[in-house]
């Protein structure tokens, strides 16, 4: 009996000390996380305002996750391309995504065929930042102000060019044309610079365009600034209406960007990431930068990442299929 007992009593104690010292690793992983690089997709050109974006944050990030942060661009398809290989990625929170308005409000509702569900695939971390649309025309349009330009598009036929279809540069004139009840043929680009250049150039009377890029261009005085989407006037463009200012929308229009991981990841983890990259985004040189490409820095925790969204999803969806708008 004495033997049965002694084997039981270390039967058990070797369970239990299994069970402890599982629980042990458990625990020292989740303090240590992360303890190796993350890796950040961004779904849009590198060079471009979201990608700039992602980096800066990206090293701030770094510093305060004591861990490297690296970016991969995954270009295309309207963000889709980056956004589907964040579904098939683990749910370990290593692996990170710019997730814009395109990719959670718009795509949605423009495309038929689409791999990933805009509110299940992931869970969100934070918004980080925002820009307004810039309208603008070429200086030798002769169109000098939105006065000017709704005056000349009630007697001709008009083109404006943006970064591609289901853009928020492209959403910004649609709306645009539906409060004002004009008509435009809209010309897409592979992205702002080719619109920029055609714009410039002459190519093209009318654009809607980012800030990041345009701004110098309009200070050089080779393109016409004629308003812009935000709440208020850009400070780098004080004498720039907006187009709420001209009652020519209701609401604001921003290109947001939020970073989010795949749906599932622990959410202690996301805390910490939310809470390093809400602090990355109140740093003044970051503040700094996102300035001067014309952002605004709109850190958030996670929650109210979803809570805006949804709104935004609420929007848009309806707008997107009232006007027809599609990828075909």
């Amino acid at each position: 009996m004495k033997q049965t007992f002694l084997k039981n009593y270390t039967t058990h104690l070797i369970k239990a000390l299994s069970i402890a010292a599982l629980l042990s690793i458990s625990t020292s992983h989740a303090e240590t996380y992360p303890n190796k690089p993350l890796k950040w997709t961004v779904g849009f050109p590198a060079g471009g305002g979201t990608d700039v974006l992602a980096r800066t944050v990206a090293v701030e990030m770094g510093k305060r996750l004591n861990n490297q942060v690296i970016i991969e661009n995954k270009a295309g398809a309207a963000g889709m391309i980056a956004a589907e290989s964040i579904v098939r990625a683990p749910a370990d929170g290593y692996s990170l995504l710019t997730a814009d308005v395109a990719i959670l409000a718009f795509n949605p509702a423009i495309y038929s065929k689409i791999r990933y569900d805009a509110q299940q695939s992931f869970d969100p971390v934070g918004l980080m930042a925002r820009f307004p649309i810039l309208i603008a025309t070429s200086p030798t349009s002769g169109i000098k102000s939105m006065a000017d330009l709704v005056t000349y598009m009630r007697s001709n036929s008009i083109g404006y060019g943006t970064a591609g279809v289901g853009t928020p540069h492209h959403m910004a004139v649609e709306m645009l044309l539906a409060s004002t009840n004009l008509k435009a043929e809209h010309i897409p680009y592979k992205g702002d610079a080719p619109a920029l250049q055609d714009l410039a150039g002459g190519q093209i009377k009318l654009a809607a365009l980012a800030p990041s890029l345009s701004l110098p261009f309009v200070k050089e005085g080779k393109l016409v600034a004629l308003a812009v989407t935000s709440d208020k006037r850009l400070p780098q463009l004080p004498n720039v209406p907006t187009l709420k200012e001209l009652s020519m929308s209701t609401d604001a229009v921003y290109a947001w960007q939020g970073l989010v991981v795949r749906k599932g990841t622990a959410p202690e983890h996301i805390q910490k990431l939310s809470e390093s990259m809400q602090a990355s985004l109140k740093d003044p040189g970051v503040i700094s930068k996102l300035t001067e490409l014309g952002m605004e820095s709109v850190p958030s925790s996670p929650e109210e990442m979803r809570s805006y969204v949804q709104k935004e999803q609420e929007r848009w969806w309806p707008m997107i299929k009232a006007r027809g708008i599609s990828s075909q």
